[in-house]
């Protein structure tokens, strides 16, 4: 079952004090059968960098995607269930991906049908329970409180443990200097 996530902004008001805008349970999000289990919850997005920090009280909106923003980035938090081996094996990872506009993500024949690249740097921090994080031809037991710098590299996570997984992410667009 997803957490109920509350999402608090602050701003200023016009004289310039700070203020609390909006205080409210997230809404942006992310659950779909084609990747049972896993529940994105974005929180706030930027469309530069830097970015404006007086500039609008809501970000979010239109349709929820992977990546984030040419020349900016995105706060989410993803949910991972434990997975079920023999459910997985049936999944279509380009179709879950194409959901989230980013089917040409995923890495093709790779050993788990959800592993896949992004252009970006991602910042993640272990919330809560413990995670495996694959990569091409090794992988990392990640647990709470650990942190992952993701560099652009193809990966796929995996909730091989019995309970719920949750991932704080910044994810902030890159490019490749090779």
């Amino acid at each position: 079952m997803a957490h109920k996530i509350r999402r608090v902004i602050t701003g200023h008001d016009k004289d310039g004090k700070a203020i609390c805008v909006s205080d409210e349970m997230a809404t942006e999000i992310l659950q779909r059968d084609t990747r049972p289990g896993v529940t994105l919850t974005n929180f706030w997005q930027s469309k530069t960098s830097p970015t404006e920090y007086d500039g609008p009280e809501e970000t979010l909106g239109g349709p929820f995607i992977l990546h984030p923003p040419k020349n900016g980035s995105i706060f989410r938090m993803v949910e991972f269930e434990p997975e079920d081996p023999e459910v997985l094996k049936n999944l279509d990872g380009k179709e879950a991906f194409s959901a989230m506009g980013a089917s040409h993500a995923i890495v093709e024949n790779a050993r788990h049908p959800f592993m896949h690249r992004t252009d970006s740097v991602d910042y993640a921090v272990i919330v809560k329970g413990q995670i495996t994080m694959l990569l091409d031809d090794s992988e990392v037991e990640l647990n709470q409180g650990d942190v992952v710098v993701q560099r652009g590299t193809n990966h796929a996570w995996s909730n091989r443990s019995n309970e719920t997984c949750l991932i704080a992410f910044v994810l902030v667009d890159a490019v490749s200097k090779l």
